[in-house]
C-alpha cells in the first residue's frame, strides 16, 4: 500500500500557529490556559503549542501530559502501549481552561477516556479540544474546537503522524 503525504514540516508548523492564534482568541489571552497532550504524539503537539503561544504573548501558558490508557473503554479488545506519567501544573486544573491535544480524532474514544481522566483530577472552567488531523468516523458525540488539517478517510485508510521529536520525520501520510 502506497502512503500519500498529505502534510510536510511547514504545513505542520503553520497549522500549530494558526491553532494558536485561535486559542488565544477563543480564551481572550493565554490566562488561566493549561495545554494537556494526550501521549504520544499529543503532548509534543502540546508542547509546541505552548512555544508558539508564549511567542504570541508571552503568558504562563502551563503545559502537561494527560495519560488515558486506564481509561479507555476498548482495554480487553486493543493491544495498548505502557501508560505514561500523568503531568498536570502545580496548581492543578480548577477553574482553568485546558485544551486537551492529540494527533488524530478517529472515532472520539480516546478523547472520552480523557474526559473521564480530567475528571478524576479536578473541575475545569472549561474543556476545549486541539487536534492535528481531524479524519472523521465518529462514534461518540464529540468535536474537536481546533482543528490542523480535516481529511476525510476511508475508515480502511490510515493516518500516520511522524514528528522530529519521535520519529526523526516530521510529515502526515495517508495509506
Amino acid at each position: 500500500m502506497t502512503a500519500r503525504s498529505v502534510l510536510q514540516q511547514a504545513d505542520i508548523t503553520r497549522a500549530l500557529t494558526r491553532i494558536s492564534h485561535e486559542i488565544l482568541e477563543s480564551n481572550r489571552g493565554s490566562s488561566d490556559l493549561i495545554l494537556l497532550g494526550i501521549p504520544t504524539r499529543g503532548v509534543v503537539l502540546a508542547e509546541r503549542l505552548g512555544r508558539i503561544l508564549h511567542a504570541i504573548e508571552p503568558g504562563a501558558v502551563t503545559v502537561g501530559a494527560l495519560d488515558v490508557t486506564m481509561y479507555r473503554d476498548d482495554l480487553g479488545r486493543n493491544p495498548t502501549r505502557a501508560p505514561s506519567p500523568t503531568s498536570i501544573p502545580a496548581g492543578g486544573i480548577d477553574g482553568k481552561t485546558v485544551i486537551l491535544v492529540d494527533d488524530v480524532l478517529y472515532s472520539g474514544r480516546t478523547i472520552r477516556a480523557a474526559l473521564d481522566a480530567l475528571s478524576d483530577l479536578g473541575r475545569p472552567r472549561a474543556v476545549r479540544l486541539a487536534v492535528l488531523v481531524d479524519r472523521g468516523h465518529r462514534e461518540l458525540p464529540i468535536r474537536a474546537d481546533f482543528v490542523g488539517k480535516n481529511l476525510p478517510s476511508s475508515a480502511e485508510e490510515r493516518i500516520n503522524v511522524r514528528l522530529d521529536e519521535i520519529d526523526g520525520t516530521e510529515s502526515v501520510t495517508i495509506e
